[in-house]
């Protein structure tokens, strides 16, 4: 498969892959950088006071996004595990590998922030509401790829077993995301959708978005770098792997 002349599948191969990876991975890390500094200043220093909850709302310029990352990132995982199964494709394995601990951290940073605006808002740092729940379901399916992976010796086996595991807490993402709807919760509904204007001003979205990407770029990086260290470890018997040991020493 050939687009504006790039040869696709050629970077399905862990070989061609891996160097790509590492020149990819300053640049997203500087714009990770820069997306933060930037989402960070129009979170605290320019976005408007909110008249109900006062300055204590600035918390969800980190937890929201860090919300969305988390749902976002487990679909692109399962997705990859999906497609290591059913192509046997090793560079897919590795990439749902490479996702859970970031996608984990998310998780846990959504549901830390969420407790900390939850105790002025609601008198408790924690509920048994809906969509905390899930979200903490969602922790759990994290912990629970990254330990089934890491408990079995096999490297296929491991990525078989945990990848199914994946697909099937991939119906937990959407229940997380309609939970506000389908029942009576204390948490809030969505700020932003698709088919209406966003109930928030111009400022406060901005920095919602900016740190939404910060958070991207972030995972981006972050997965480069896992996927390459996967690479070197699950590669390290072959002739190019050690080659590149060879010409680092």
């Amino acid at each position: 498969m050939a687009f504006a002349g790039i040869n696709w599948f050629k970077y399905s191969s862990p070989a061609s892959f891996y160097p790509v990876a590492g020149k990819m991975i300053p640049w997203v890390a500087s714009v990770a950088v820069i997306l933060a500094v930037i989402g960070l200043y129009f979170s605290f220093f320019v976005a408007p006071t909110d008249y109900q909850q006062g300055e204590a709302y600035r918390i969800m310029f980190i937890h929201v996004p860090a919300a969305w990352m988390s749902m976002f990132i487990y679909v692109v995982m399962a997705g990859y595990a999906a497609m290591g199964l059913i192509f046997n494709t090793r560079l897919s394995a590795m990439m749902a590998s490479s996702l859970a601990p970031t996608g984990a951290l998310f998780t846990f940073v959504a549901l830390w922030t969420g407790a900390l605006w939850g105790k002025p808002m609601w008198g408790a740092w924690w509920v048994w509401d809906a969509r905390l729940t899930t979200e903490l379901i969602l922790l759990f399916l994290y912990i629970g790829f990254m330990s089934l992976e890491a408990a079995i010796d096999d490297p296929r086996r491991a990525s078989r077993s945990s990848g199914l595991l994946a697909i099937v807490g991939v119906v937990n993402v959407p229940i997380i995301y309609f939970s506000v709807k389908w029942w009576n919760t204390l948490h809030q509904g969505a700020s932003i959708s698709f088919d209406k204007a966003p109930s928030m001003a111009s400022t406060m979205l901005t920095a919602m978005l900016l740190m939404t990407f910060a958070f991207w770029m972030y995972t981006i990086a972050m997965v480069l770098y896992r996927v390459r260290c996967e690479i070197l470890e699950r590669e390290r018997h072959s002739e190019w792997v050690m080659a590149l040991v060879e010409e680092r020493k």
